[in-house]
């Protein structure tokens, strides 16, 4: 077998020593925001008794957090949330692949806690150093009005019914940390006019000028105000309220949330 022979190395073009690299940059990141923006829903949905509805707010130009919901066999809907490590362009990068793993486990098997088991196995399969995501997986049976959903690492859901308003479920350890991490599966029953939130942490860290955090102070109670508004509307409530919770302050993380209603 003939050895393989190595390109010397080249200087530069004239061409590429003149472009500006500003100019390269801030194509780069046109080009990332696209195919960031690609990857999310590109509308809300409405069908089989439900309205899910999402809110997307990078840090910076891109962002690591990532969503998606999708309709599954048999009637079932699926959505996923997730926060990678870190903000910008790598953690895009890296929001990415989770995606495209997870995607390719969704159409195989609708159990959460396999879904995020698996993730999990794929991500330590060849691992980043320093890189991994909290990801929180859902299904919802329209025909039964329950939701299942396991947790990696992501802030609780909130639950607002006609009743009250409670976080669900417990946490997990983040996807792609530790090979020896478990996943559990909750369920909870709806009802016609229950709406779930599910956020990044980013919404819930978010800061006032007094340094309070929005999730543990104002956005239960604007959480709670939710129960009979549609999940549009429900985000320009929360939204609005975090706006004027925050004030001045500006935000320091990006901020995603999905709000899963069930209608009437």
């Amino acid at each position: 077998m003939k050895p393989i022979e190595l390109l010397p190395e080249t200087e530069p073009s004239s061409e590429m020593e003149t472009l500006p690299c500003g100019r390269v940059c801030d194509d780069h990141m046109r080009e990332a925001r696209l195919i960031q923006h690609s990857l999310l829903p590109s509308a809300s949905l409405r069908d089989c008794g439900i309205e899910i509805a999402f809110r997307f707010t990078p840090f910076f130009q891109v962002g690591g957090d990532f969503v998606d919901f999708f309709r599954l066999p048999d009637g079932l809907i699926g959505l996923y949330i997730g926060d990678v490590v870190g903000k910008g362009l790598p953690a895009t990068m890296y929001g990415a692949l989770v995606m495209g793993i997870l995607r390719g486990i969704h159409k195989c098997d609708t159990d959460t806690c396999t879904v995020l088991s698996l993730l999990n196995q794929r991500l330590l399969q060849r691992p980043l150093p320093g890189r991994f995501c909290a990801t929180l997986y859902a299904v919802f049976d329209p025909s039964t009005r329950t939701l299942a959903f396991s947790n990696a690492g992501l802030p609780f859901p909130l639950h607002a019914s006609a009743s009250q308003c409670q976080q669900l479920g417990e946490g997990g350890l983040p996807s792609g940390l530790l090979a020896s991490a478990t996943y559990d599966q909750h369920v909870v029953q709806l009802s016609a006019g229950d709406a779930v939130l599910f956020a990044t942490d980013g919404l819930h860290e978010s800061l006032n000028p007094q340094g309070t955090e929005f999730g543990s102070s104002r956005m239960p109670e604007l959480w709670a105000e939710c129960q009979l508004k549609s999940a549009t509307e429900s985000l320009d409530h929360l939204f609005d309220g975090l706006r004027a919770f925050s004030a001045e302050t500006l935000p320091h993380d990006d901020i995603t949330a999905v709000v899963l209603k069930v209608l009437p």
